[in-house]
C-alpha cells in the first residue's frame, strides 16, 4: 500500500504537480469532501498555505467548491480532470497524458463516495467554461434546455471548439432551443455536431438559465447571473431525465408545428 501511494505521488508530480499540490489533492481525494481545517489536518499542511494549494488546484480546474460560506467545502472533481488540465495548459504533452491514463485507477481508488448528492458552484466566465467542460466527461447522451443566442453572447468564442472536442469524444447530445436565428444556425449543424434539435416558441420557452443532464449530474449554467451549479445526485439525474423525456416528446410535435408554418409562409 506505501509502495503503491509512494508511486501515485511520484507520478503527480512527474506531470506537473508540486509537492504540496499533490498532498493537498491526495488528501481531498481520500476525504472526498471537506473544508479547509480538515484538508489542512489530513495533508499535514499549515491552515494559511492550504488556501493558497486549494486555489491552485481549483485553478486547475481538478477540485471545486461546493455550498457557500460559512458551510464552503471543497471537492475533488473526477480524476478525468487531470487529463483535461493537461491537455489545456502543457501544450498537449502527450507522455504526460500517457503516465495521467495509467494512473485513473489509482485515483479512483482513493476516492471516497459520498452518499450526499453533491453541489458545486463555478463563478463568471470562467466558472462557466468549467462548468462546461464537466459535461465533456459524460458516458451518455446528454439532455438539454437552451437558448443558444444567449450561450453565444456570454461566451463567445468558447463554443465552436466545444461542439469540436464533444464531437471528437463521441458525446451526442439531444437538445431542445429556443426558436430564434441562433438556434436555427446551430440546427442546420446537427450532423456534424452529434446532436438532434428540436426548436420550441421563444416567446413562451426562453430557457434562461441553460440546463444539461447527463450521467448522475444536471448543470445549470446562468448566462444573466454568470453562475454555474452541477448537482451529483443519482436520484436527481433520473428525475430530470424522465421529466427531459416528456419535454422532448412536446418539443418534437412544436418543432414540427414551426417547420409547417414556415413552409406555409415560404409557399
Amino acid at each position: 500500500m506505501e509502495k503503491n501511494f509512494s508511486r501515485i505521488t511520484s507520478t503527480l508530480q512527474s506531470i506537473g504537480l508540486s509537492d504540496k499540490e499533490t498532498r493537498v489533492y491526495i488528501a481531498l481525494l481520500e476525504l472526498g469532501r471537506g473544508t479547509v481545517s480538515q484538508i489542512a489536518r489530513k495533508s499535514h499542511i499549515n491552515r494559511t498555505t492550504t488556501y493558497d494549494i486549494l486555489a491552485s488546484l481549483i485553478e486547475m480546474s481538478i477540485i471545486s467548491i461546493s455550498g457557500k460560506q460559512p458551510k464552503q467545502e471543497y471537492v475533488a472533481e473526477q480524476p478525468e480532470k487531470i487529463i483535461t488540465h493537461l491537455e489545456k495548459k502543457i501544450q498537449n504533452n502527450q507522455a504526460a497524458i500517457k503516465k495521467a491514463h495509467k494512473l485513473l485507477p489509482d485515483l479512483k481508488g482513493l476516492q471516497q463516495k459520498s452518499t450526499r448528492p453533491q453541489v458545486r458552484f463555478y463563478e463568471g466566465t470562467e466558472g462557466l467554461k468549467q462548468a462546461y467542460e464537466d459535461t465533456l466527461s459524460s458516458h451518455e447522451t446528454i439532455k438539454a434546455y437552451a437558448n443558444v443566442d444567449e450561450i453565444h453572447k456570454t461566451l463567445p468564442g468558447y463554443f465552436p471548439k466545444y461542439y469540436q472536442r464533444r464531437t471528437e469524444k463521441k458525446i451526442k447530445i439531444q437538445a431542445i432551443f429556443s426558436d430564434n436565428q441562433k438556434s436555427r444556425e446551430r440546427k442546420s449543424f446537427d450532423k456534424q455536431e452529434s446532436r438532434e434539435t428540436a426548436l420550441i416558441p421563444e416567446h413562451e420557452y426562453p430557457f434562461s438559465p441553460e440546463i444539461n443532464i447527463y450521467d448522475n449530474k444536471v448543470m445549470i449554467a446562468s448566462w444573466k447571473e454568470k453562475l454555474g451549479i452541477i448537482i451529483e445526485s443519482k436520484e436527481i439525474a433520473e428525475a430530470m431525465k424522465s421529466i427531459y423525456k416528456l419535454a422532448w416528446a412536446e418539443a418534437q410535435r412544436l418543432d414540427k408545428k414551426i417547420q409547417n408554418k414556415k413552409e406555409q409562409e415560404q409557399s
